[in-house]
Parts: C-alpha cells; sequence; structure tokens
C-alpha cells in the first residue's frame, strides 16, 4: 500500500515539474520570439538610417533571439516524447 501512495505522488510530482518546465520554456519561447521580431522591426523602421554595422548586429541579434526561441521550443518537444 505504502508503494502505491509513493507512486502516486511520485506521478503526481512528475507531472507538476513537466507543467512548470513547459511553462517556463514557453514564456522564455515567446519572449525570445518578441525580440526577434523587435529587431527586424526596428531594422524595417530605420532602414537607411542605420549603419552597415548596426544592421548586421540588429540581424545577428535576431537570430539569436529565434535560435533560442527554436531551442526552448525543442525542449518541450522533446520533454513530451519522453
Amino acid at each position: 500500500m505504502a508503494t502505491m501512495s509513493k507512486d502516486i505522488i511520485t506521478k503526481a510530482a512528475d507531472a507538476v515539474k513537466h507543467a512548470v518546465d513547459d511553462t517556463k520554456d514557453a514564456v522564455h519561447e515567446a519572449g525570445h520570439r518578441a525580440a526577434a521580431d523587435t529587431e527586424k522591426t526596428r531594422r524595417d523602421a530605420l532602414g537607411n538610417e542605420m549603419t552597415p554595422g548596426e544592421k548586421v548586429g540588429s540581424a545577428a541579434n535576431e537570430i539569436k533571439h529565434r535560435t533560442q526561441a527554436e531551442v526552448d521550443e525543442a525542449k518541450r518537444k522533446l520533454r513530451d516524447h519522453t
């Protein structure tokens, strides 16, 4: 009987941890996607007012944020399959 109770508690704790981790990764993913979109919008709005170096830096930041968002999404998907 004690084993069954422990098993139920362990499963419940795992489910809560899974939900917390998924939520954390989803929030991070959304933040990274928003930051990437902001960089793109900034380049579109400023256009030729930005120096070539600023444009490259902005594009690099956009790529960085999109990559981080993809990593957070992949972590959630991988967690769902384990």
